[in-house]
C-alpha cells in the first residue's frame, strides 16, 4: 500500500501469508477428496481430520466445498447434497436429521460495504433439527433457522426463521407452516456415488 514497514510487521504478514498458503493447501486437498472419493466413510474421515464435526450416520454428498472446516458441526443422521458449500470463518451449527438439498450455500462472513476498509463480518449459522434446504438456496450469516423449518429451493434467507415455518422467494419469506410438529423420521441412506 505503499506505506514502510517496520521488520515486525513484515515478520507478521510473512508469517499470515504463509497461515494462508497453508489453509489453501488444506482447502485443495479436501476439496479433491470431495469431489473424488466415491465412499462417505473415507470422506467423512478427511473431513474429520480437516476439523468437521460430523455426528454419527450423517452424510455429506460429492462435491461439497468447505471454507474453515474446523468450523462446521454437523449433528445425527444429516445429509448434506452433492456441491454445498458450508463456511466455518464463524461457528455453522447444523441439527440432527437436517436435509440439505444439492448446491445449497451457507455463508456467514460476508463484507461490510460501508465500512473503508471492505471489512468482514462473521456472524454464527445455527440451522435447528429437522429442517429442509432446498436446493440452490443461499442462508447468509446470522441466520438462525428453527427446528423443523423449511426452505424453499433458491431462497435467500437473511433473516432468522421460526420453527415449523416454511419461507421461500429472494430475500425469504413465510409462505406457510409445516404442519408436523412432531418429526421423528430418519433420513434414507445416502447412495454410493452421490
Amino acid at each position: 500500500m505503499g506505506k514502510e514497514l517496520s521488520s515486525t510487521q513484515i515478520a507478521s504478514k510473512a508469517v499470515n501469508r504463509i497461515k494462508w498458503i497453508w489453509l489453501d493447501l488444506v482447502l485443495f486437498k479436501l476439496n479433491l477428496i470431495s469431489a473424488i472419493i466415491p465412499f462417505h466413510s473415507i470422506r467423512n474421515f478427511y473431513f474429520r481430520i480437516c476439523g468437521v464435526k460430523i455426528g454419527k450416520y450423517s452424510y455429506i454428498h460429492m462435491g461439497a466445498r468447505f471454507y474453515f472446516p474446523a468450523g462446521v458441526q454437523i449433528g445425527e443422521g444429516t445429509i448434506v447434497g452433492d456441491h454445498a458449500f458450508l463456511d466455518g470463518r464463524a461457528p455453522l451449527v447444523i441439527g440432527n436429521n437436517v436435509d440439505i438439498a444439492s448446491q445449497v450455500l451457507i455463508y456467514n462472513s460476508e463484507h461490510n460495504i460501508n465500512s473503508e476498509g471492505f471489512d468482514p463480518i462473521e456472524e454464527k449459522v445455527e440451522i435447528g433439527d429437522y429442517v429442509f434446504i432446498g436446493p440452490r438456496a443461499i442462508i447468509l450469516p446470522g441466520v438462525k433457522i428453527g427446528k423443523g423449518a423449511v426452505v424453499a429451493a433458491g431462497a435467500v434467507v437473511t433473516q432468522n426463521v421460526k420453527e415449523f415455518e416454511i419461507v421461500g422467494g429472494v430475500p425469504a419469506k413465510p409462505i406457510g407452516e409445516r404442519k408436523n410438529k412432531n418429526p421423528h423420521y430418519k433420513l434414507g441412506r445416502a447412495r454410493l456415488f452421490q
